[in-house]
This record gives structure tokens, sequence and C-alpha cells, in this order.
């Protein structure tokens, strides 16, 4: 848990002067009335309404976690009251790290489909992406002592229910007041539920070793990409202990992070492989952006071998796009060479001949 310190000092207090985005009654129910459009739901007009009234009251009074236990032992406050959903992600994360830690254990690797394309919705055809995926994943199952995990990005866009909601930037008002994992999410008085990360920030704990794989979107990675990039925020500094902040205070959380901050690295000492493909511009620059962010975060690079940005059809046709990749056998080969040289050095660093220059040296800038 983040460390005890000081916080009677008085900080800078909340900037604010924002226009409320508050609804009135009558338009939170019409929105909230437009996720019964289908005409099948008319028999059940009323019933809606009632639901309606029970989610206008919970808005009105602000019930972001409606469900909550004390903190216990081990919290800076252990009579604070905690969400139990943002405990049994907690708890979760803990768990991943045990098994990241466990010696015995096999090699975790995370291959990351980072594409929204998919067959099973408009555009009707699968995404390069998850292709690359799969040559990745098939050169790592001849591989002994691997347990090899997807994160398929495209379901976002084709899975009912699947949401990465955006961060709500907590970090810039102070270090603390980002809790690891996150706690901004679910917030049952806004609607703001079946957020994915929960669940993906375990598979990042666990894993010895994550391939991200993508496509360029306008000189930038893909939209699911970077929901998930940005809300791993808390992931890099973020605060472990809830109740030292007693929630979401930002006037306490600017006094916690003034007092003394260590910015935590919830995530440091991972390997990476990062593949980028593009067809016109910028597969170099979403590379090197891709890079530097999981740096950043204190993973650590693998080499040249597992990092690639490469033109796939260049400049040719969407239509054929998929032909290309049947085609250029170079980039197959070296995608699968990338996810090779991520399980070798993760056999390497678990052995302990894997070091990274620098350990154990005081990081004198550590925001």
């Amino acid at each position: 848990m983040a460390k005890r310190a000081d916080f009677s000092k008085a900080g800078p207090e909340p900037r604010k002067g924002m226009p409320s985005p508050r609804l009135s009654e009558s338009e939170f129910k019409e929105r909230y009335r437009r996720q019964f459009y289908d005409p099948a739901f008319r028999p059940e007009a009323d019933a809606i309404g009632r639901l309606a009234e029970i989610a206008w009251q919970a808005y009105t009074e602000g019930r972001k976690s409606p469900i909550t236990r004390k903190a216990g032992q081990g919290f800076h406050n252990p009579d604070y009251d905690l969400s139990v959903e943002w405990i049994a992600a907690h708890e979760a994360v803990e768990a991943a790290k045990r098994r990241y830690e466990d010696k015995a254990a096999p090699s975790r690797i995370l291959l990351i489909n980072g594409s929204s394309r998919s067959e099973h919705t408009c555009p009707g055809e699968m995404s390069k992406s998850f292709r690359l995926v799969e040559l990745a994943r098939t050169a790592l199952a001849a591989r002994r002592g691997f347990s090899i995990q997807i994160l398929d990005l495209a379901r976002l866009a084709s899975e009912y229910g699947r949401r990465i909601f955006p961060c709500k930037a907590c970090f810039s008002t102070a270090a603390a007041l980002c809790h690891w994992p996150c706690s901004c999410y679910p917030n049952h008085s806004l609607g703001q539920v079946n957020d994915w990360m929960n669940e993906i920030y375990p598979l990042w704990v666990e894993a010895h070793g994550v391939m991200i794989v993508t496509p360029v979107n306008w000189y930038q990675t893909s939209s699911p990409v970077k929901l998930m990039m940005d809300r791993l925020v808390c992931a890099d500094g973020g605060n472990p202990d809830p109740s030292q902040t007693q929630g979401k205070d930002a006037a306490l959380a600017k006094k916690v992070e003034l007092a003394g901050w260590d910015y935590p690295r919830h995530l440091a000492g991972r390997l990476f492989s990062v593949i980028v493909h593009g067809d016109t511009e910028g597969a170099g620059e979403v590379g090197h952006s891709l890079a530097d962010w999981l740096r950043s975060m204190k993973l650590d690079p693998v080499g040249e071998a597992a990092e690639l940005d490469r033109y796939i059809g260049y400049l040719k046709p969407y239509a054929t796009s998929h032909d290309e990749l049947d085609a250029d056998h170079a980039v197959q080969a070296e995608v699968r060479n990338a996810a090779l040289a991520l399980a070798e050095a993760i056999e390497k660093r678990r052995a302990g001949s894997f070091q990274t220059t620098g350990i154990g040296l005081e990081d004198p800038r550590p925001k």
C-alpha cells in the first residue's frame, strides 16, 4: 500500500469554473429511454418508465458505487468505505502479481490485437493485425514453457457490452488521485458500467512479455489501443490505496502528492514487442510512440528484432490488402521472429541473464 506521510500542510485548491454537465429530469429520462429504441420494448414501456425513475434517483444522488464495505487491514484508513467492485479489481490485480512472481509458473505472453476491424461487424472482414497476432501465437505455441493470452481489442466494436471508457485524467490533478487499479469506473450514477479495463489490468500484470500489434489510423495508433493506453496511466505511478485520498477528494490528493510521492511503477520489468503496419504513412512514428510509451512505464525493450514498422500493400487498393499480406512472406517471417525474440528474452530474464542497464539507480525525475 502507499506510504504514510504528513498531510497536515495546506495544498493548492482545485481549480473550478467549467460549465455543469448536469441534465434536467426530462433530458435524463429521454436519454435513458434511448436504450430501448427497438419497438420490441414497447410492451414494457411502463416498466422502463419505472427503471428510468430509479436511474434518475441514482443520478441525482450521485450513487457512483452503491455497494461498499470497509477497506480493512492494509489500507491507510481501514474504516473507509470502498467499492466492492474496486476491491474485486484490486484482488484480481494482486492475484495476477503473484502469478507473475511465481518462478515455477509458465512464462506468460500477452498478444494484443489493436485493430477494431472484424468480420463480425460492419467491415465484414478480419483485420491484418489479427492475422499477424495469429502468426505470433502459432510461433510461440511450438515453444515449451509458455502460456499465451490473446487480448482482441476488436471486441470493443463487435461484442455486446464491451467498453473501455476514456481516462478522466485524475493524474493531472494529483498523482495520488489516480488509483491503481482505476476507480473511476464503474460509475453507476452515470451509467458508466461494463468497463473492460478491470479484466485487462490483470492480463498486463501477470504477463512477463507483451506484444502489441496495431495498424496505423490517421498517423496514430488505433482508437482501441489509445483507450487502453490512457487507462493504463494508473499502472505508472498510480495510488494503490483509495482510502488515502478518501476516494476522489482532489484537495486531499494534492496534499498527499506534495507530501512526497514515489510514483510506483506497477508494470516495471515486463518485456515488450511492438508491431505496427500501415499502407501509406505513419508506421515508423506510431511504432516509436508505442515503444516510448512502454519504456516510460519502465517496461523493457527486447531489441530491434522485436520492434517492427512495416508497410503492407503500400499505396495499393484496400480491397486487396489481405492478398498483399499473403504475398509478403518476409513480413510474416519478421512477425514470427519478433515473437520468438520476445520469448527468448523472457526465458533469459527469468533465468537472471537478461539484465536491464541501470536497475537500482534512483530516478531523479520520477514523474
